[in-house]
């Protein structure tokens, strides 16, 4: 190693995000590197965030966690996508599966082949009975795919709904045994060199002091380097994403464990219900601006559809980013670095990103600015595309039964998300500026789910013969239709793989 190389890291805040960076840092650094994470146990952290995306399946591989035993450790289920309740409009409802509506037809999404249809086959079956992954959920079956050759009846990713709090504890396991050394104690001052302004060491309140070369900020909203220290600054965007409160509770286990995560839009913003092994997560995402918190927790009660275990509990937060996660020796990862409110299952993925980019763009003592220019960007990048995706499921409605909706239909919006609505609306294309994130089917679920239809359909399918279509929909509604009539119901197969009786 060069005389500069960084031989400690200082992870100052445990959770999900502070064991999610120290178990790929331990794995890929070894001996190498000496890597100590600060926890507190009087801080407690946000730990509601159960829902994923399937890139959480790719984490748990690059580290070589056994499947089964990860589903086991956690009580994990297997999750297919979100059903949406009353968005758009009252009694509306439909699902964003982690799949496609069927195999791409002349090089387009198949939707837009549905759509042309629509217009001409009279009792056309919905858009939905053609995606693999909503057809799974509600019928309540899963198997993970199978077979390398991409068809009708493999089309589909799958994530994983599981204790949080769990997960942070196997992974806490996971990174020890590799290493990391786990200290218990609060920080009370940052020190810092005299000429540089780098970070140089933690002093706890007992008076220990914590040296490193390289610092991660992993405290949550509160941001204690990176904010505290550095004043990165905070862009809001409370105005295009108004919820700004959460209560979460705990209730008894459903007699169903439902493959899905469900979100179910209120008077003043959705309540969530994610099911697990042991028990079932809700929480209930609203604007204190146009709901009282005592309103917001019957809501959230009233909408339980299990006993509840807990009384909920309150949380507060501003949806925005930091304007810098990366200054000088600290980087922020997790809460310290931005929220986005959890409608799409996406803070654990944005730290699955900028734990990847740590470990690409991992800099020696001097952590070159250019390094840390391109992870913020990178980083800054994927919230606002983040943002945007969320921001569309309330810029569509049509509620008009509260003020909260109302202000939603007219908030502003940024111009990058404008264009996607205009077009969609006028063409059925989806313009996409992330090709790492939510692509063309996503947008899509969202669009048509929210009832926006396109004016004008695709001049290349507009082209293609009706009949050979029809015929086309159907040999794939059929395909489907078999393939999931044989899957085995979500809760057996996850008693397949726990090992546990299934009632």
């Amino acid at each position: 190693m060069s005389d500069k190389a960084i031989r400690k890291i200082v992870i100052v805040g445990g959770g999900t995000a502070g064991w999610m960076t120290a178990a790929p840092l331990a794995l890929k650094l070894g001996p190498t590197c000496e890597i100590v994470l600060v926890e507190s146990p009087e801080i407690g952290t946000v730990g509601v965030g159960e829902s994923t995306l399937p890139t959480i399946t790719y984490y748990n591989h690059a580290l070589g966690i056994d499947a089964g035993e990860f589903v086991r450790r956690t009580k994990a289920t297997f999750k297919l996508g979100i059903d949406f309740v009353d968005w758009g409009h009252l009694g509306n409802r439909f699902f964003h599966g982690f799949g496609d509506y069927g195999p791409p037809i002349e090089n387009r999404p198949a939707f837009m082949a549905w759509q042309r249809l629509a217009r001409e086959v009279k009792d056309l079956p919905p858009y939905e009975d053609w995606s693999l992954t909503a057809t799974m959920a509600h019928a309540n079956r899963f198997v993970p795919p199978h077979g390398d050759a991409q068809s009708p009846t493999n089309a589909y990713s799958y994530a994983f709904q599981f204790d949080a709090g769990l997960y942070a504890l196997y992974l806490r396991e996971y990174a020890t045994a590799r290493g990391v050394k786990r200290i218990e104690g609060t920080v009370g001052e940052v020190e810092r060199h005299p000429e540089t302004g780098f970070i140089t060491a933690v002093k706890l309140a007992d008076g220990r002091r914590v040296e490193g070369d390289l610092f991660v900020d992993c405290t949550g909203f509160r941001g204690l380097l990176i904010e505290g220290v550095y004043k990165a600054g905070y862009e809001d965007w409370s105005a295009m994403l108004p919820c700004n409160s959460a209560q979460a509770v705990p209730s008894a286990l459903a007699d169903v464990k439902t493959p899905y995560t469900r979100s179910t839009a209120k008077s003043a913003g959705w309540q969530w219900r994610i099911p697990l092994q042991h028990r079932n997560g809700n929480g209930h995402v609203y604007c204190d601006g146009f709901m009282s918190d005592e309103e917001a927790g019957r809501v959230l009660l009233d909408g339980l559809d299990t006993a509840p275990l807990d009384t909920p509990r309150q949380l507060r937060f501003t949806t925005g980013q930091r304007r810098k996660s990366w200054v000088k020796n600290c980087v922020a990862i997790g809460l310290s670095s931005g929220f986005l409110e959890p409608l799409e299952s996406t803070s654990i993925n944005i730290i699955e990103l900028a734990v990847g980019w740590l470990v690409q763009f991992f800099p020696d003592r001097d952590c070159s600015p250019e390094l840390a220019d391109e992870f913020n960007r990178l980083v800054g990048q994927r919230y606002e595309y983040v943002r945007d995706f969320i921001v569309l499921h309330y810029k569509l409605t049509k509620r008009t039964d509260s003020e909260f909706w109302r202000y939603c239909a007219n908030m502003p919006v940024s111009d990058a998300l404008q264009h996607q609505i205009d077009m969609f609306r006028a063409t059925g294309h989806v313009a996409i500026y992330d090709l790492q994130g939510f692509q063309v089917d996503s947008h899509a679920a969202i669009m048509l789910g929210n009832g926006l239809r396109p004016e004008r359909c695709d001049q290349i399918i507009e082209r293609m013969d009706p009949r050979s279509l029809l015929e086309h929909f159907q040999n794939v509604h059929a395909a489907i239709r078999q393939v999931v009539g044989a899957m085995p119901d979500h809760g057996a197969f996850l008693a397949q793989v726990t090992g546990t009786a299934h009632t």
